[in-house]
């Protein structure tokens, strides 16, 4: 059964974003590839059937032009604040109590529709899927009347299940390798990375392997 799902998403400024995977890529492309990175995140979940609306949480407006013109709708960081903040605003204030709702890392560049789909299909009360380390979660989701209650950050799973929250159980490779340094870079180009990692990657001379086309 399809739910008519929110999906939410926090972006960085781009200047910011990624600080522990300089490197990867020559430092003036960094902003490119977190951007990229977003895209393709953006794309796949909303070429799913899970989720009718994306909700991107962002001040940098370079961001909100690109995701804007993928279709999902931009909202300011009005608080201002850390991830959780801005997190708890689009999932329950924008997007609202009433809502499906769940969060996503907005590095996800090797996410498949079909894993996104799959995973909020398990969803029956507020849980959560750990990132591929184990440690981390790469999305938060929580029905009618249940505040999110984000918890992310330096051993967010564990705080996630402390909390209440149900570990959803699934392979879902590209759902839960989200990108923080270089070498998660390379197991998400090991995956097959979406298109607009693959472009930037190849533009500075990379061979790597792309999400085949649905």
């Amino acid at each position: 059964m399809v739910r008519d799902w929110t999906a939410v998403i926090p972006v960085k400024r781009l200047s910011a974003a990624k600080s522990r995977l300089r490197g990867a890529v020559p430092a003036p492309r960094h902003g490119e590839l977190a951007l990229a990175m977003v895209r393709d995140t953006v794309s796949a979940v909303l070429a799913g059937t899970a989720v009718a609306e994306l909700i991107v949480v962002t001040d940098d407006t370079v961001v909100a032009a690109a995701v804007g013109e993928l279709g999902a709708k931009v909202v300011p960081d009005t608080p201002a604040a850390e991830l959780n903040a801005a997190m708890r605003h689009g999932a329950d204030e924008i997007a609202g109590l009433s809502r499906f709702r769940a969060v996503l890392a907005g590095d996800l560049p090797a996410l498949r529709p079909e894993q996104l789909d799959e995973a909020l299909s398990l969803v029956t009360k507020r849980s959560f899927v750990a990132d591929a380390a184990g440690t981390g979660t790469v999305l938060l989701a929580a029905g009618p009347g249940e505040p999110l209650d984000p918890r992310f950050g330096p051993g967010s799973a564990a705080a996630h299940a402390a909390s209440g929250a149900t570990a959803l159980a699934g392979a879902w490779p590209g759902l839960r390798q989200d990108v923080d340094t270089p070498a998660d870079l390379r197991q998400v180009l090991a995956l097959g990375a979406g298109r607009h990692t693959c472009e930037l990657l190849r533009d500075l001379g990379l061979t790597v392997s792309c999400v085949p086309a649905a």
